[in-house]
């Protein structure tokens, strides 16, 4: 037998502590009844089982990020978090339309082919401080940001490739992502 739904004052509640204090216990909370809802809602709207479970995800490390700018005046915690859910699809199904569109859509686009030396130095910058971000990661938590930025693997996927639970992936990708954002920030 499930638990009941979380009130809409329980779910305000929690996206406060987790906006004031970064709560995590609240934002598990928020998690476990969220993300279950959204990769359903995804997965009927057509997309696989990795791509929603993607779009939980995403959706999920937005909520996190985002806590502080929720505003209940404006909507309620679950309206708030499927609207960003539904962005999340949008961006997906627009990032898809451009990729199929292939070099056809490209030539239609004005192209920038040479880089100022300052975009340069600039990008090198940033490059080495994710560098020296991703350094500081756990051997466990760098593999699953790798395989998951880098070689842009669902959560899914990279749990069979390890052979780690799902909830495992997605906790070293939270955890590590936490890290480098506060190393990032803290080096501005």
């Amino acid at each position: 037998m499930s638990a009941p739904a979380p009130s809409a004052d329980d779910m305000k509640l929690w996206l406060n502590a987790v906006a004031a204090k970064q709560d995590r216990a609240a934002f598990g909370r928020l998690f476990h009844y969220f993300a279950p809802r959204i990769a359903s809602l995804m997965e009927r709207s057509g997309l696989n089982a990795a791509e929603a479970e993607e779009i939980s995800q995403e959706t999920m490390v937005a909520v996190w990020r985002k806590a502080a700018l929720y505003d209940p005046a404006q909507a309620g915690v679950s309206t708030w978090v499927f609207t960003i859910a539904r962005n999340m699809r949008i961006d997906l199904a627009r990032k898809a339309s451009r990729a199929s569109a292939g070099l056809a859509a490209l030539g239609e686009l004005p192209m920038r082919l040479e880089a100022s030396v300052e975009d340069m130095a600039l990008a090198n910058e940033r490059d080495a401080r994710v560098r020296r971000a991703m350094a500081t990661l756990s051997p466990e938590q760098a593999t699953v940001l790798r395989l998951s930025f880098f070689a842009e693997k669902p959560h899914a996927e990279i749990a069979r490739e390890l052979s780690l639970p799902l909830g495992t992936v997605k906790s070293r990708t939270r955890l590590a992502m936490a890290k480098i954002r506060a190393l990032l920030e803290r080096d501005l």
